[in-house]
């Protein structure tokens, strides 16, 4: 075992970056916890069904609401929670001991677990807060110059678009937007898109894996190859992409990919990864300049001054759940409710999707019914009144969107849903037509 060591600060296990290499030579050796993590082994019987019973034994949802809305903010497993309170009256028996000299070994070890579920090295992840975080460390890190290039579709995500017209103004960039038009036929139509208005020579490229207003999974791999072709480097936001879609960021060739824990991962909030090329690594500037800058890659960003750690800590909890659960059972049961779903709701309104289904992993936009949009094109404040209805009359929890003139509800299932929500969707929505 590496002997714990003071690289920077006034820490005295600050040898980040020789634990990660520990981790690539094969000779890591993890830190002990503290106390007993929770227990989730089938064959002992404490894994519930998917549904009710799921959302009752590790979910905090109150039962009268009708929560079909998971991809706003996500929903953490009850157990992790426990987990990173546990972790707070741990560190405040002893705080010192605490964050000098064991804090960051266990983020390395978190690190090193996660790392392993999305498909990369160790040495090329490092955990920060939030998406938000890495998308504006990754931006503001690239040396563009005046009349560079920056490509984004129509879908980026608001906040980043925010983001990158800021610095493409500052920086005298030019931000290129190009909008698809819906409903999509297949994902054909967006490789197509890519690949007449990327113009070679283009800096950076900003795509979303899984659009949060239109909810279809992206084609990356044929993106990223078009990129490839025009000298652009890719950023991928894949906010909703955890949990959801199978992860091997190595093989995938994105240049930056960040993705949230808390959203459908369901860890704790606060806790997110940013994965980076290792030839790019070193021109990654990172936002907060603390003790660990100029010590390395995870030094720079895995200490960012005082603050609660413990989502990330937890982070051992939602693996565990994850992998003994079963990440392809958890995914079978979104992926067959959803189609259930889909049915129900389509067949009730006799409307239609955004994309073809098989384009959409745990949420789908379905068009609502015309005679809710009153004979003229659908817009936000229209779409806010029918959401704020299906809240306030139903207690329903579920986003509307004005998409291309129409009106769609963005529907989210999770293991703790049941087709009983989306009917009820369906009977409050046939009753405000009657009205």
């Amino acid at each position: 075992m590496t002997a714990a060591r003071r690289d920077f600060g006034s820490f005295h296990s600050s040898n980040v970056q020789e634990l990660i290499g520990t981790i690539k030579a094969g000779v890591y050796v993890p830190p002990s916890l503290p106390f007993e993590l929770p227990k989730f082994h089938s064959h002992h019987g404490n894994i519930p069904s998917f549904g009710q019973e799921m959302r009752k034994k590790h979910f905090l949802l109150e039962e009268e609401t009708t929560f079909i809305n998971h991809g706003a903010f996500g929903c953490a497993l009850k157990d992790a929670l426990h987990v990173a309170q546990k972790w707070q009256l741990y560190i405040e028996r002893q705080p010192l001991r605490f964050f000098d000299r064991e804090l960051l070994p266990h983020l390395v070890f978190v690190t090193k677990r996660l790392a392993e579920f999305v498909g990369c090295s160790p040495t090329d992840l490092v955990l920060v807060p939030n998406v938000t975080t890495a998308m504006n460390t990754i931006v503001r890190s690239q040396d563009l110059k005046a009349g560079d290039t920056v490509f984004m579709l129509g879908d980026t995500y608001g906040a980043v678009k925010k983001l990158l017209r800021q610095v493409c103004e500052e920086q005298g960039a030019v931000l290129q937007e190009e909008c698809l038009e819906y409903p999509l036929t297949g994902p054909g139509q967006i490789i197509k898109k890519v690949e007449e208005t990327l113009r070679p020579g283009t800096r950076l490229a900003v795509f979303d894996h899984i659009p949060s207003q239109s909810v279809f999974i992206n084609p990356l791999e044929e993106i990223i190859g078009i990129c490839r072709q025009r000298g652009a480097k890719v950023v991928i936001d894949g906010a909703h992409a955890l949990g959801v879609l199978d992860l091997n960021l190595s093989s995938l060739d994105a240049d930056y990919y960040t993705s949230n824990c808390h959203k459908w991962f369901c860890s704790p909030k606060g806790c997110a990864f940013m994965f980076v090329k290792p030839q790019l690594q070193p021109s990654l500037r990172p936002l907060i300049i603390s003790h660990g800058y100029g010590f390395g890659f995870h030094s720079e960003y895995i200490w960012t001054g005082l603050k609660d750690y413990t989502a990330i800590l937890a982070l051992h909890t939602v693996l565990d759940f994850w992998e003994s659960v079963g990440v392809q059972r958890i995914r079978g049961y979104i992926k067959g409710l959803m189609t259930q779903a889909v049915d129900l709701l389509v067949g009730r309104w006799k409307t239609g999707l955004l994309a073809p289904r098989e384009m959409f992993g745990s949420m789908v936009c379905v068009r609502l019914p015309e005679s809710l949009q009153e004979d003229r094109a659908a817009n936000y404040e229209h779409a806010e009144t029918i959401q704020n209805a299906l809240y306030s009359r139903y207690n329903i929890e579920v986003p509307v969107k004005a998409l291309a003139g129409s009106l769609y509800v963005r529907v989210s299932v999770h293991i703790y849903n049941e087709l009983e929500q989306y009917q009820k969707l369906a009977d409050a929505v046939e009753e405000m037509m009657s009205k």
